[in-house]
C-alpha cells in the first residue's frame, strides 16, 4: 500500500476531513507514470447477467482488453456498465459493485473507478424509463419540468452505481437534415441554455456528473453529415454556438465536458487549447474535467490526420486540454507511456488532468474510507443473485407519469381547422407507417432502439403502446380500422390502395407518419442517419397526399425527430400535430390531445419548412438569408419557431414598456397582459425577441431573448413584464470583443418568432460597451395572476 498514513491510520487521501488539494496531491505522491495515466482512461464494459464482474466489451476500434493485465494499475473510468447488454438493473448493480471492489483490490492504492452511461432521454439501461427526447424537452418552454425529470434519472443513476451522465447535448441545429437533431433542444441558443441548465441542475443535485456535450460546433457540419467539417465564421461560433456552453456552465454548474469530433476551420476540437483550455477554463472558469467523445483522441491519427500516430494524438488531446480517453484504453495506453518517456509529452500536462480527475474522485465520495460501493438497495443481499433480482425498479410509476407530463407538455398542434379535439367519432381509419410501431416514439439514444434491438430475446424492457392502441384505449365506442399504407422509408406503394379504402370508409383520419430512430444508416433519424433533404422519408409523402385527396377530415400526426416538409397538409388537412419522439407515455399524450383529454401546449423548437431543399436554414436568419429578390429560393418557414396552436383563444392587450430610452448598461420593460377568452384552459408561451435595426455588424433579424409559461383557466387574465438588461443586446464586434452599442432596439412580445404582437422601441444611449462572460444572460420574467371577474350566473 503506502507509508503515508494519517493519526485515524488511513492514507491521507482517504480523510474526508482533509481538504480536496491536500487529498489529491497525497495520491500524486504516490502513483508511478503507469499508475497515474490509468486514471485517464475508461474501459468499455458490459454488466453480467449473472452478477459477476464486468466483461469488456469488444469493438473493432478497441481491441483485446485484459483486466487482469489492466486492474493492477488502477481504472479511471467504467464505460457504460448498463448500457452495452440487457440486464436486470438489481443483477447489473451488483455485478458493478463487485468489480468495483475488485478494482479496489487489486489496484495498489485501491482507487475506485468513475462508471459512466448514457442518459439523453433518460438512463440508457434496460427497464428505464425512456422518457421524450431532448427535441421535447425544449418544445415544453419549461425549465422547471425538465430538472425535475433530470433529477430522477440522476436518482436511478445512482441507485445501481453510476456516477456521470453523458448528457445534455447542447449543440444548436444549424442544419434539419443533420441526423442527430432528435437530441439537441433545437435552434435557438437561448432556448438550448435555459432548457440545457435545468436539465444539469436536476442530474446535478442527484450527485450525478452531468456532461455537456459536444463542445463545440459538431450541430454545424456541412451538409448536415455527421463528423463532417465545420466551417462557422467567429460571429456564428461566437453568438450562436457558443452562448449555450457558456449559459450552462454558469448557470447549471456541471463537473464535467466532452469535446466534439468536428474539426473548426481545420482544428480539430479534440487538440484545440483556444477552446478546451484558453475559452472554458480561464475565461469562463470551468473546474471539472473534460472527456474525450467515444475514440475522439485516436481519431486525430485516424480520421484528421493531424496526429502521425497514437502517442503524438494522446499528447495532443492532452496538452489541448481533455483529461479522460473514452470509451477504452486506446492512445492513452502505452503510446502515452512512450510520448511521456522520450519527452514529447511533459508529465507536469499530464499531472494537470490528473488533479482534475482525482478531484471529482475525492468530490464524489470514491476515496473516503467508508465508500462502500454496494448502492443501499442491495444491503444485506450481496451473496445471492436470486435476492437482487428485479429489486430495483427505473421505470416506477412517478417516473411514468412524470414522461406523460413531457409529452403532453411537448406535443406541438401546428394545425386545426376546428375538427379538433375529436368529438367522439364512430369510425376511425388509423393509417401510416408509424400507428403500429411501438418504437415511433423512441429515439436512438433509447435503450430498446439503440441496444435492445441487438437483443430481442430479452424484450423491451418498459411497456411501448403504440398510437393505434392508445387510440383504442382512448375512444373505445370507436370503430378503428387500420391500414400501414408504406413503410418508414422501404418506399412502397403498393399498400396505398388498402389505405385508401379505410380512409374513405372513415369519419376521421389518423395519418401516423415520421421516423424510425437508428444508429449510422440503420434508421431514418440518429446518429449517423442524415437527411439528403426534408421531404418525408420513403413514399410517405405520396402517402399524405392520396390520404388527403379522399377528402375524408384528416388529423397528421408526425412521431419524428426532424422536422418536415409536409407538402399540401397544411392547406388541406383537418389538424396537424408534431411530436418528436415523445417517450414511453408519448402515443398516450397524442391521443389525449386528440380525445380533448389533455390540452396541447407545445411550441416549436425547431422551424417546419416549406420546402425540402432551403437548408441550411433556421429562423434566425439575416436579412439577406430571408425572402428577398435577388433568388428564386424562398426559405420562409411553413410554420416558424415558437409556434404553436391551443384548444382556446387568447387575448393580448395592454402592452407597453417602461422608459423608451436607456443607457447601454441600463434596462428596458415590456409587458403584455394575456387573458384566456376561450372556454378551455390553455398555455400561452409570451416570447421576447430583440431585433437591432442597425449595427456594425450583420445580425439576425429576430432572436428569442425571453419567455413566459402562462397557464391560463377559462377567463382568466394575468399580466407578464419582461424587465430586459441591455446586455442581451450584445454582440461579437469586428475586433473579436463583445460589445454593447448604442442605437435603436426593437423588442417584441409575440406568440412566435413568425406572430410578433406587440412591439416596444427602445433607444440605447452613451458610448459603445465592452461586455464579456460576467455579463447579464436573461431577462426578469414576472407573472402576476389576475383576479377573475365575478360570473353574473354564480
Amino acid at each position: 500500500m503506502t507509508d503515508q498514513q494519517t493519526a485515524r491510520g488511513i492514507p491521507p487521501w482517504q480523510d474526508a476531513a482533509a481538504s480536496v488539494a491536500d487529498r489529491v496531491e497525497a495520491i500524486i505522491a504516490e502513483l508511478t507514470l503507469e499508475e497515474k495515466i490509468a486514471q485517464l482512461y475508461g474501459v468499455w464494459v458490459g454488466a453480467s447477467a449473472e452478477g459477476g464482474d464486468v466483461a469488456p466489451n469488444q469493438h473493432e476500434m478497441i481491441g483485446d482488453v485484459d483486466l487482469d493485465e489492466l486492474l493492477p494499475k488502477g481504472l479511471g473510468q467504467l464505460t457504460r456498465p448498463f448500457g452495452t447488454a440487457p440486464v436486470d438493473p438489481g443483477v447489473g448493480a451488483l455485478s458493478l459493485a463487485r468489480t468495483q471492489r475488485r478494482i479496489m483490490a487489486e489496484s495498489r492504492l485501491g482507487i475506485p473507478a468513475v462508471a459512466h452511461e448514457e442518459c439523453l432521454a433518460g438512463f440508457a439501461a434496460w427497464g428505464a424509463t425512456a422518457y421524450p427526447v431532448p427535441l421535447s424537452w425544449a418544445a415544453t418552454f419549461d425549465p422547471e419540468l425538465i430538472e425535475r425529470m433530470a433529477r430522477r434519472i440522476g436518482d436511478d443513476l445512482r441507485s445501481v452505481g453510476i456516477h456521470q451522465g453523458l448528457a445534455p447535448v447542447l449543440d444548436v441545429v444549424r442544419d434539419a437534415r443533420w441526423g442527430r437533431v432528435e437530441e439537441t433542444m433545437g435552434e435557438d441558443p437561448y432556448l438550448v441554455g435555459t432548457v440545457g441548465a435545468a436539465y444539469v441542475r436536476g442530474l446535478e443535485s442527484a450527485g450525478v456528473v452531468a456532461t455537456l456535450k459536444h463542445f463545440v460546433g459538431y450541430s454545424a457540419s456541412k451538409a448536415g453529415r455527421n463528423l463532417a467539417p465545420v466551417a462557422v465564421g467567429r460571429r456564428e461560433l461566437a453568438d450562436v454556438l457558443l452562448p449555450p456552453f457558456e449559459m450552462v456552465v454558469r448557470d447549471g454548474r456541471p463537473r464535467s465536458v466532452m469535446n466534439a469530433y468536428t474539426d473548426l476551420d481545420g482544428v480539430p476540437t479534440a487538440a484545440d487549447a483556444s477552446l478546451l483550455t484558453e475559452l472554458l477554463r480561464d475565461t469562463w472558469g470551468f473546474e471539472g474535467t473534460v472527456v474525450a467523445d467515444y475514440f475522439s483522441v485516436a481519431f486525430l491519427q485516424t480520421l484528421h490526420g493531424t496526429a502521425g500516430s497514437l502517442a503524438d494524438a494522446a499528447a495532443a488531446a492532452l496538452e489541448a486540454g481533455i483529461d479522460v480517453e473514452l470509451p477504452t484504453v486506446h492512445a492513452f495506453g502505452a503510446p502515452l507511456v512512450a510520448a511521456v518517456a522520450d519527452g514529447r509529452l511533459d508529465v507536469k500536462v499530464l499531472d494537470r488532468a490528473l488533479r482534475r480527475v482525482l478531484a471529482q474522485k475525492v468530490g464524489l465520495g470514491l476515496l473516503d474510507a467508508d465508500w462502500d460501493p454496494l448502492p443501499p438497495a442491495l444491503a444485506g443481499r450481496a451473496d445471492d443473485i436470486d435476492a437482487v433480482r428485479g429489486t430495483i425498479d427505473l421505470d416506477p410509476p412517478g417516473n411514468r407519469a412524470l414522461a406523460a407530463e413531457i409529452a403532453e407538455r411537448a406535443i406541438v398542434l401546428l394545425r386545426n381547422d376546428g375538427t379538433l379535439p375529436l368529438a367522439a367519432p364512430r369510425r376511425i381509419a388509423v393509417i401510416g407507417p408509424t400507428a403500429d410501431d411501438r418504437f415511433a416514439v423512441l429515439g436512438c439514444y433509447a435503450f430498446p432502439t439503440h441496444v435492445g434491438v441487438n437483443h430481442p430475446e430479452s424484450g423491451d424492457g418498459i411497456v411501448l403502446p403504440t398510437l393505434l392502441e392508445s387510440l383504442r384505449d382512448e375512444f373505445p365506442g370507436a370503430e378503428l380500422a387500420h391500414a400501414a399504407g408504406t413503410s418508414i422509408d422501404g418506399g412502397e406503394t403498393d399498400g396505398i390502395g388498402a389505405a385508401l379504402e379505410a380512409a374513405a370508409a372513415a369519419d376521421v383520419v389518423v395519418l401516423a407518419l415520421g421516423d424510425r430512430a437508428g444508429l449510422f444508416g440503420r434508421g431514418t433519424s440518429g446518429e449517423g442517419c442524415d437527411a439528403e433533404s426534408l421531404q418525408l422519408p420513403g413514399a410517405q409523402a405520396a402517402l399524405l397526399e392520396a390520404v388527403l385527396d379522399v377528402g375524408v377530415p384528416t388529423v397528421v400526426t408526425l412521431l419524428a425527430g426532424r422536422p418536415y416538409t409536409l407538402g399540401t397538409a397544411p392547406d388541406r388537412a383537418a389538424g396537424i400535430l408534431e411530436a418528436f419522439f415523445a417517450g414511453e407515455e408519448g402515443t398516450r399524450a397524442l391521443a389525449g390531445i386528440l380525445s380533448g383529454r389533455v390540452e396541447p401546449s407545445g411550441r416549436l423548437p425547431v422551424s417546419v419548412p416549406a420546402s425540402a431543399g432551403v437548408h441550411p436554414s433556421t429562423y434566425l436568419a439575416t436579412p439577406l438569408e430571408r425572402r428577398n429578390g435577388v433568388s428564386n429560393i424562398d426559405p420562409t418557414a411553413r410554420y416558424p419557431f415558437g409556434h404553436g396552436l391551443t384548444y382556446t383563444e387568447f387575448e393580448w392587450e395592454g402592452a407597453g414598456g417602461g422608459a423608451s430610452e436607456i443607457a447601454t448598461e441600463g434596462d428596458a420593460d415590456v409587458r403584455v397582459r394575456v387573458r384566456n377568452a376561450g372556454e378551455r384552459p390553455g398555455v400561452e408561451v409570451v416570447q421576447l425577441y430583440l431585433h437591432d435595426p442597425v449595427a456594425s455588424v450583420v445580425r439576425p433579424v429576430q432572436r428569442l431573448v425571453g419567455y413566459a409559461r402562462v397557464a391560463l383557466a377559462p377567463g382568466e387574465a394575468a399580466d407578464v413584464r419582461f424587465t430586459v438588461p441591455a446586455d442581451l443586446a450584445s454582440f461579437t464586434s469586428r475586433d473579436g470583443v463583445r460589445i454593447v452599442e448604442p442605437g435603436e432596439l426593437v423588442l417584441s412580445l409575440g406568440r412566435s418568432s413568425g406572430d410578433l404582437a406587440l412591439a416596444t422601441t427602445v433607444r440605447l444611449t452613451g458610448p459603445v460597451r465592452v461586455v464579456d462572460h460576467t455579463r447579464r444572460l436573461h431577462p426578469d420574467v414576472f407573472v402576476r395572476r389576475m383576479p377573475r371577474p365575478a360570473d353574473p350566473a354564480e
